[in-house]
C-alpha cells in the first residue's frame, strides 16, 4: 500500500533537513571561531574523559614542578651552610696541627685558642643556619635553633667544664618534597649525624682543644676528634650534592612530561585550523546546494498565493 505524500509532507521534510544543515554549520562556524574541538561534554564524551584526566595530570604535573623547586631551594641553602662549615674545619684543622708545634710559646697558645672560640662560634652559628624561617639542620622540629647555645662553666662550682650545644632537633624526622606520584626527596639535613650533640659533637672538639691550648697542653690529642667531626661535615655535604643531582633529573623529568601532556592536551581539545575552515566551506557548499534543491522541489501552488 503506498502512503500518499503531500506537500505538506515534503515541506516538512525539507525544513528538517534544512535545519539540520544550518545547525551543524553553525557548529562548524562555533568551532572555526574558537578551534575547540569540545564546546560541551555532550559534544564527545569520551573525549570530553581524556582531557578531564590530562588536565588533572598537568594540574598535579605543576604542583611536583614547584615542589621540586621547593626542594632545590632547601638543598642550595644546606649546601651553603656546609661549605662556610667545612672552611670553618679547615681552618681549625690547621690551627690545631699548627698549636702542635713544639716551640710556640704559651702567649701563641692563647691567641690560638681566642681565634678558636671565635671559628667555634661560626660554627656554631653556621649549624643554627634557616631556610625561610625554618632549622635546616633540626628536621621537622619548630624550635628555635637547631643547637643550643653552649653553657660556659661555672668557676663556683668544682670540676664544671660547662655544658656543649645540644641538638635541639627531631632525630629521623625529616623534610620532603613528593617530586612524582611514587617518589619523594629529603631536602633538609640530620644536623645531629653531621654535627653531633653533646660531649660528642664538633663543638666540644674544638672547646676541649681550646682547654688544651690554655693549660699548655698538647692540643694535637684532639686532633683525631677534630678529623671524624671534619669528616662527618664533608660526608653530609656529599649526601646533600647526591639529593640535589637527584632534583635535577626529576625536574628535567618534569619538564619533558609537562610539554608532552600539554601536546595531549591540546590534540584532545583544539582542532586544526585548516581542516575546520574546509569542513566549514564543504558545509556551506552543502547548505547552499540544500536550500537550491528545496527551491525547485518545492514550488508555489495557487494555494501558497492565496493563504
Amino acid at each position: 500500500m503506498l502512503n500518499r505524500v503531500t506537500n505538506l509532507t515534503m515541506t516538512a521534510a525539507a525544513q528538517r533537513t534544512l535545519q539540520a544543515q544550518q545547525s551543524k554549520l553553525a557548529q562548524l562556524q562555533e568551532k572555526a571561531t574558537t578551534l575547540d574541538k569540545i564546546s560541551r561534554p555532550s559534544d564527545d564524551p569520551a573525549a570530553t574523559a581524556q582531557a578531564l584526566d590530562t588536565r588533572a595530570r598537568l594540574a598535579a604535573n605543576a604542583q611536583y614542578g614547584r615542589n621540586i623547586d621547593d626542594g632545590a631551594s632547601w638543598l642550595n641553602a644546606a649546601d651553603s651552610a656546609l661549605s662556610q662549615a667545612t672552611n670553618v674545619m679547615n681552618r681549625i684543622l690547621d690551627l690545631t696541627v699548627q698549636a702542635g708545634n713544639g716551640a710556640l710559646n704559651q702567649a701563641g697558645k692563647d691567641a690560638i685558642a681566642v681565634e678558636l672560640e671565635g671559628l667555634n662560634k661560626d660554627l656554631l652559628s653556621t649549624a643554627n643556619s634557616k631556610h625561610l624561617g625554618r632549622n635546616i639542620f633540626a628536621g621537622s622540629s619548630d624550635a628555635a635553633t637547631a643547637f643550643s647555645p653552649a653553657i660556659p662553666a661555672d668557676p663556683s662550682i668544682p670540676g664544671d667544664t660547662g655544658t656543649p650545644p645540644v641538638f635541639n632537633g627531631v632525630t629521623g624526622g625529616s623534610v620532603e618534597r613528593r617530586i612524582s606520584a611514587d617518589r619523594t626527596v629529603r631536602v633538609d639535613a640530620d644536623g645531629a649525624a653531621i654535627f653531633g650533640s653533646g660531649s660528642g659533637s664538633v663543638f666540644d672538639a674544638v672547646t676541649k682543644t681550646i682547654e688544651s691550648l690554655r693549660k699548655g697542653e698538647d692540643a694535637t690529642v684532639n686532633l683525631t676528634n677534630l678529623q671524624a667531626s671534619f669528616k662527618n661535615i664533608v660526608s653530609g655535604r656529599a649526601e646533600i650534592g647526591t639529593r640535589q643531582v637527584q632534583l635535577e633529573r626529576a625536574g628535567n623529568v618534569n619538564t619533558e612530561l609537562e610539554a608532552t601532556l600539554d601536546a595531549q592536551k591540546m590534540g584532545i581539545e583544539k582542532a586544526d585550523l585548516g581542516s575546520v575552515i574546509m569542513d566549514l566551506k564543504l558545509q556551506e557548499t552543502n547548505y547552499q546546494v540544500a536550500l537550491a534543491a528545496t527551491a525547485r522541489v518545492l514550488q508555489p501552488t495557487l494555494m501558497d498565493f492565496l493563504r
